[in-house]
């Protein structure tokens, strides 16, 4: 009796005694940075999804059946194509993520160091295609924003995968600005453009060039017919002018600065 007694007395006071609440540490979620650290999710999608390699091989063969329109079709001077490099036909993926895991954005002199290294992998389906344009005849044009020092490396790098017409007087590097539209004017004066290859809409013509983004937008839809016809646009969301156009060309602003305009024009529900 005298222990159930204690044992009831226990249970009594044990009930009565009051709980402290554990205090769970959570810490906050950091904040999301789109620059300069979401190139690098881009480029893991370049380099890993079978997506990624769909989209070029479609838009390289969609292009070899183009061609053999236009090559059935009479025509008063020899014929070419014109390209872009970068996102076009190689692949720089690397450079993306080695910069954006050192908590850096693009800059001129890495950027040469990668390019000097004349490493860049191929854009899937993009040598095949050349190739196959050389072979009929069609002579290829590299028009392309690197610069005059990078010229031996591009040169290296593009006959490294056997890139046809990887010569000095088909590789037109940036001089002044970096419109395209004198250099693709340049070719126009011996040669027929029949198509036009670029990851960049300022890679197809000049109405595209340092527009805003519902310029930008609007010029994309005015121009739909020419789109898997003469313009072939590969994917890049790593970088490019649908980027700058976000803060209208204003490179210099600091990391801190891009992201925040970016986020804003983010649609979220």
């Amino acid at each position: 009796m005298k222990r159930l007694w204690s044992g009831a007395l226990l249970l009594g006071m044990l009930a009565c005694k009051t709980t402290t609440p554990v205090t769970v540490q959570t810490s906050a979620a950091p904040a999301t940075q789109l620059t300069p650290y979401g190139p690098a999710w881009a480029a893991l999608w370049q380099q890993q999804a079978g997506e990624y390699k769909a989209l070029c091989l479609q838009a390289y063969q969609l292009a070899a059946l183009r061609l053999d329109q236009y090559l059935s079709q009479p025509h008063h001077l020899p014929l070419a194509v014109v390209t872009d490099i970068d996102e076009t036909v190689l692949d720089n993926s690397p450079y993306s993520v080695h910069q954006a895991l050192n908590g850096k954005s693009y800059d001129d002199k890495s950027w040469m160091e990668w390019t000097a290294k004349a490493i860049a992998d191929t854009v899937p389906g993009a040598p095949a295609f050349f190739k196959y344009a050389a072979s009929k005849g069609v002579k290829v044009f590299y028009i392309t924003n690197r610069l005059e020092a990078e010229r031996a490396a591009t040169l290296e790098n593009l006959r490294h995968y056997g890139f046809p017409d990887a010569v000095d007087q088909n590789l037109l590097l940036k001089t002044a600005g970096s419109g395209k539209e004198p250099r693709r004017r340049q070719v126009l004066q011996q040669y027929e453009i029949v198509m036009l290859f670029g990851d960049n809409l300022s890679d197809f013509a000049a109405i595209f060039d340092k527009k805003t983004v519902a310029e930008r937008n609007a010029a994309a839809l005015q121009s739909a017919a020419s789109f898997g016809s003469r313009f072939i646009v590969l994917p890049n969301p790593m970088y490019g002018d649908w980027e700058g156009a976000l803060y209208n060309y204003q490179y210099k602003l600091t990391p801190q600065q891009k992201d925040s305009v970016m986020k804003a024009q983010l649609r979220n529900y």
